[in-house]
């Protein structure tokens, strides 16, 4: 009995700490961008919604924006067509267009389902949706990479529309140029066009590394928070490379342009979104504005 009562004051600690950031964040927007790992992993998957969905239970109003990458390459390879990737831009034909766009709606559905089936109403659109997300054909290195959007202007009505009616949206980046043409954009940039469009007072990014390390092949070097400039002065140094450069881009992006809190996580960690958002330490890195009040005290 004495082990059961310590397990109870353990579990109402833990509701304890978690109250200032549920006051503090109360009918606030969370813009969660959401792919990687724990897309694949059907328990990193179930976790990942059951956190979204806690947070849309206790007073948040989150946003998922989802890519599916993996998916679409499995899919093209079906196909028979070789995926050709130019600096990490996927090059997107016609034929690649429209299974990309078949199979992210295939992704947004089983989101909702999952969202559902938990008590929480959600849709799923894509960029498409109520002139969302308007684009120009992106370039790299002045090399065409077929149906590739360079997002140019968001409308978030829809999205304010949804949450207004109690909605959980869930969005695929998928836009529209001026001739109304369909082009894939790349899911980080989406997530992060959204969350400055609609001023959310969060951004989180799950990835499949802890967060931003001063030493990328050292995880003891994880930097749990970070100002703006601290991020700068980070990327300045050259020490962030690969996949982190242009994540860590869009954050500082991101907070430049009114966004609150950045937070990149390890999506491979079950609910994590949880543990970031809710607990005095988090397991993250959450980036900030330079006038913005750190959370984190060692």
């Amino acid at each position: 009995m004495p082990d059961r009562i310590e397990e109870l004051k353990s579990k109402a600690e833990v509701l304890i700490e978690a109250l200032p950031y549920i006051q503090r964040f109360n009918r606030r927007i969370i813009v969660v961008k959401y792919g990687g790992s724990a897309m694949l992993d059907e328990e990193l998957k179930k976790s990942v919604i059951q956190d979204v969905t806690l947070l849309k239970l206790v007073g948040f109003k989150p946003i998922i924006v989802h890519g599916g990458g993996k998916e679409i390459n499995k899919w093209v390879e079906k196909s028979g067509i070789d995926p050709v990737f130019v600096n990490g831009l996927r090059k997107t034909d016609a034929q690649t267009m429209e299974i990309a766009e078949m199979v992210l709606g295939k992704v947004g559905k089983s989101l909702v389902s999952m969202v559902e089936s938990l008590g929480v109403r959600a849709v799923s659109i894509s960029g498409k949706d109520g002139g969302l997300l308007r684009v120009d054909k992106k370039y790299t290195d002045g090399q065409d990479i077929g149906f590739v959007g360079d997002i140019k202007a968001v409308d978030p009505k829809i999205l304010f529309d949804l949450l207004e009616k109690d909605f959980l949206p869930i969005v695929c980046p998928i836009g529209l140029d001026d001739d109304y043409q369909t082009y894939n954009i790349n899911a980080d940039d989406a997530a992060c066009a959204i969350a400055t469009a609609v001023k959310a007072e969060k951004l989180a990014f799950l990835t499949d590394i802890e967060g931003v390390r001063r030493d990328p092949e050292d995880p003891s070097t994880l930097i749990s928070e970070l100002t703006l400039s601290e991020a700068q002065a980070l990327l300045d140094s050259g020490y962030v490379v690969g996949g982190m450069l242009p994540k860590l881009n869009n954050c500082i992006h991101a907070i430049e342009n009114g966004v609150s809190r950045v937070h990149i996580l390890d999506g491979r960690l079950a609910h994590c979104l949880l543990l970031e958002i809710f607990t005095n330490r988090g397991i993250g890195t959450a980036i900030l504005h330079d006038r913005e009040e750190k959370f984190y005290h060692e």
